[in-house]
């Protein structure tokens, strides 16, 4: 994987700055490739957008997006990340990615009736920046991040319950807990899986795909993961409740298996797994 971001970076560095894709094209392309605008300085991000934007994306960089990590990253296969982006009117999606990950998206979160914000644990192999695309109303993505140091292989090695050898019992278990604070209520979401990237041997990927949270029949908020999203995904969200109402959780992962619960008052009970032979 090194030696393939290696010659990605070769690649940006020697084209020339007329063979920029569209979504860099309000922007001014330094000799090394990275945005002239970008505050990381990344030579890979124009590629990047590429990979995790739609194409023809609009992108500007916006110091309202609050994306909070740690300095250092003390465990590379569970790295905190979390985006703020409650002051962004009109915020349609949220994606978090990282620059030099093999697989780039880890997350997008559509809050629908949720604030827009966000945190979660994610996989990182190298030194990288940690980003967060925000849509807004007009389809253009806001990016803001920062760099962090990695000690590397977070996408590369097994998850720890492969290791131990019980993944298959506590597949797609979850567990949550809702509670109400002053700047609004919070939302805590577990869901036990292995997230399996692909990348360790005689494992093939893995990993939980999709994560729907409704209240009362009305969509709170809708996630679609890649496997670039820690084991055992840990997600917290800041759902607006107009009154108090059941809230349900429906998963899916990539092997077609699905589990449904409700959290009724402050704690997620009757967790229903759908009978599918995991793989």
């Amino acid at each position: 994987m090194r030696q393939h971001v290696a010659l990605l970076g070769m690649i940006l560095m020697a084209a020339p700055v007329a063979a920029a894709p569209d979504v860099v094209l309000p922007h001014a392309v330094l000799a090394n490739g990275a945005f002239a605008d970008d505050p990381l300085q990344s030579p890979f991000l124009p590629t990047v957008l590429q990979l995790v934007l739609p194409e023809g994306a609009r992108v500007r960089f916006d110091d309202r997006v609050k994306v909070k990590i740690p300095q250092i990253a003390e465990n590379q296969r569970q790295f905190p990340v979390q985006v703020d982006a409650r002051a962004v009117p009109g915020v349609r999606r949220i994606m978090v990615f990282a620059d030099l990950n093999p697989i780039q998206r880890a997350v997008i979160f559509t809050p629908a009736a949720a604030e827009a914000f966000i945190a979660l644990r994610i996989k990182l192999d190298q030194r990288t920046p940690v980003r967060a695309a925000v849509e807004v109303a007009d389809g253009s993505w806001l990016l803001a991040g920062g760099w962090i140091d990695a000690a590397g292989g977070g996408c590369s090695a097994p998850p720890v319950s492969r290791v131990k050898g019980d993944w298959a019992q506590h597949l797609l278990g979850l567990s949550g807990r809702l509670w109400a604070r002053p700047d609004g209520a919070r939302l805590a979401i577990n869901v036990r899986h292995p997230m399996d990237t692909g990348f360790v041997d005689n494992i093939p990927s893995y990993w939980l795909e999709t994560l729907t949270v409704t209240a009362g029949g009305q969509l709170i908020g809708a996630l679609e993961f890649q496997a670039s999203v820690a084991e055992d995904p840990a997600i917290m969200l800041m759902p607006r409740l107009a009154q108090p109402a059941p809230i349900t959780v429906m998963a899916r992962d990539s092997g077609g298996m699905e589990a449904r619960a409700t959290i009724a008052g402050q704690s997620m009970i009757a967790a229903l797994r759908l009978a599918v032979t995991p793989p």
